[in-house]
């Protein structure tokens, strides 16, 4: 499901108009990069939770020509499924 699924899917169980169901899920997705850009952590009951994970930086190699590299540091967003989504995926 990509995100025009999901605007239509929230249009037609709630009987929305395509624009006000737009604006719902960008409001949501918003909120949720919003927040993680402030370091906060979100958890949605019953689904899961998205965090931020930082990560050092460290020497790589480039394969193809066997060169040292300088990989920076990064942050990355991370979801961990919760309880109830585990249950229901494994039955």
């Amino acid at each position: 499901m990509n995100k025009s699924e999901l605007v239509r899917a929230l249009a037609e169980e709630h009987e929305l108009p395509v624009e006000d169901a737009t604006v719902v899920v960008n409001t949501f997705f918003d909120c949720v990069r919003d927040a993680l850009l402030d370091g906060d952590r979100v958890e949605i009951r019953g689904f899961g939770s998205f965090k931020i994970k930082g990560y050092r930086g460290y020497k790589g190699r480039n394969p193809k020509t066997g060169d040292s590299v300088a990989v920076p540091p990064k942050r990355l967003p991370v979801f961990r499924a919760g309880k109830e989504l585990k249950d229901i995926l494994n039955p």
